[in-house]
């Protein structure tokens, strides 16, 4: 069923893009899309959004732990994984940012390129936006047995990311992700060093400042292992002016690509389900304020 909604979701942008590549709209000023979603992150993963030159976004992710752990572990609210991030746009279409997450101690850092912007108007109109993003990330847990310790290259690996999305509408926003992911280093020999992931995620705007977000993330068969699952997060955004308070469910402990999409464990139907929420703040450092 799943397979069949990522289909139906790439033959719509698809249609889309065959239909209104050939629209001219001579005479009329061009107009660009705005907010096709409310934040650069959708819920996990990122979004086709970009800082814009000179501002700075802190970003604070929270995961709790598994709700059927019952009430022991208080429903997962004993248990806890942060990762805090800076962001910070040096252009209008190009963004650099890091973090650090509690899970696995990794340090995380990425680039981010917007490469089309979806308009209408103009001599031509474009109907949607692409953006490529691209992560390293570095574990810096300790060794569990000092005799047979990490290499330091082994610790690295490398996400790419092609983000494909349309506003459809002031309410209702679509993208799609190809997504290619690398370790330097898996547990077993039979195990894919490479994965190749296809990304899909939603927004439907329910008031003036609330969303509902949706977001999946399918690993094709062959690079996926037997003991993971495929990511599936549902939240809600709201948007308090400068801060955007986002807060989900999602079988996903992790907060970086390599992690939600390689390395996620949790089952829906079996309640591995976590409580989590992002909380983010944007700076001006300079120009003018808009």
């Amino acid at each position: 069923m799943i397979n069949k909604f990522l289909s139906a979701c790439g033959l719509i942008l698809l249609t889309q893009i065959c239909l209104l590549s050939t629209v001219y709209g001579q005479g009329t000023e061009k107009q660009y899309a705005y907010e096709t979603f409310r934040g650069t992150r959708v819920i996990n993963g990122q979004s086709v959004e970009m800082r814009r030159g000179g501002e700075m976004e802190m970003i604070i992710n929270h995961r709790f732990g598994r709700i059927n752990g019952g009430g022991y572990e208080f429903f997962g609210l004993d248990e806890a994984n942060i990762r805090i991030g800076l962001d910070y746009g040096i252009m209008d279409w190009l963004t650099v940012g890091g973090g650090r997450s509690s899970l696995g101690k990794e340090f995380d850092g990425f680039l981010k390129v917007s490469l089309l912007k979806q308009s209408t108007g103009g001599s031509w109109a474009m109907p949607l936006s692409a953006t490529f993003y691209s992560s390293v990330a570095y574990n810096s847990l300790q060794d569990s047995d000092p005799l047979r310790p990490v290499l330091q290259q082994h610790r690295f690996s490398y996400v790419s990311q092609l983000l494909l999305a349309r506003k459809f509408s002031d309410r209702f926003s679509l993208q799609l992700a190809p997504t290619y992911v690398h370790f330097n280093i898996v547990n077993t020999q039979d195990e894919s060093n490479d994965k190749i992931a296809l990304g899909a995620a939603g927004k439907y705007q329910l008031s003036k400042n609330w969303a509902l977000t949706s977001e999946y993330y399918y690993t094709l068969p062959a690079y996926q292992q037997a003991d993971r699952t495929n990511a599936l997060s549902i939240g809600f955004d709201l948007n308090t002016g400068s801060h955007v308070f986002q807060f989900h469910f999602t079988n996903s402990t992790a907060m970086i690509e390599k992690q939600f999409i390689g390395e996620t464990t949790g089952n829906w139907l079996d309640g591995d389900i976590h409580l989590g929420f992002n909380i983010v703040r944007t700076f001006k450092l300079k120009g003018r304020r808009y």
